[in-house]
């Protein structure tokens, strides 16, 4: 059997900032520092020793799976490829100055190679095929248990690429997941099914 514990990072300053995050490097707020230490005592009862743990690099991602290092024992590996979407100069901009700038999907026609109207942003296509590299990453290490820190937007692609959604069928594809959220994957001996067990539970986060 094999199993993913799919983490978004708490709260983070750019959400009470009123900010774009993206690759903006936001840091945890106090209060996300608490629930990043409430999420890895959740994962404590549930993670086996020999569990990798891999993570987003930047600072907000890195300090929640900092709090579940230290709580279950392992060491954190950083990959680039489980960013969220960068937004380019949008990045770290109040969130008016983006909307007044930011030009949404169309309903139908062109979604993935969608130019959004911010300097420097990743397409989705861009933004996908970045995580799913991410993923194959992290599907190649032997550990049966994996824990991964990430971020809401890309944590769906996360969860698309585990479930074998292909490139090509993502066009519409979202999954809402809160700071802070645990998402259990698990992949069974026998017919290899690979089920959502549970999707953004969030009883662990307190105050």
């Amino acid at each position: 059997m094999r199993e993913l514990f799919v983490v978004t990072h708490p709260e983070a300053t750019h959400h009470v900032e009123g900010r774009v995050g993206g690759w903006f490097d936001s840091h945890l707020t106090g209060r996300g520092q608490r629930h990043a230490h409430q999420v890895a005592e959740a994962l404590d009862t549930r993670i086996d020793p020999g569990a990798a743990l891999f993570t987003s690099d930047l600072r907000r991602t890195q300090q929640t799976a900092d709090a579940i290092a230290s709580r279950l024992g392992v060491t954190p590996r950083a990959l680039f490829e489980l960013r969220e979407k960068s937004y380019g100069e949008g990045e770290g901009q109040p969130d008016p100055w983006f909307r007044e700038r930011f030009v949404p999907p169309p309903a139908r026609g062109e979604r993935m190679s969608h130019d959004e109207g911010l300097v420097g942003a990743e397409t989705k296509a861009e933004w996908v095929r970045r995580v799913y590299a991410g993923m194959d990453i992290v599907m190649a290490d032997p550990a049966h248990q994996k824990v991964i820190v990430t971020h809401a937007g890309s944590a769906t692609f996360v969860i698309a690429h585990w479930i074998g959604v292909p490139l090509s069928a993502l066009d519409f594809v979202s999954f809402r997941l809160d700071p802070g959220s645990i998402t259990h994957l698990r992949e069974d001996d026998y017919f290899h099914n690979r089920t959502v067990i549970a999707l953004n539970k969030i009883g662990h986060i307190v105050g």
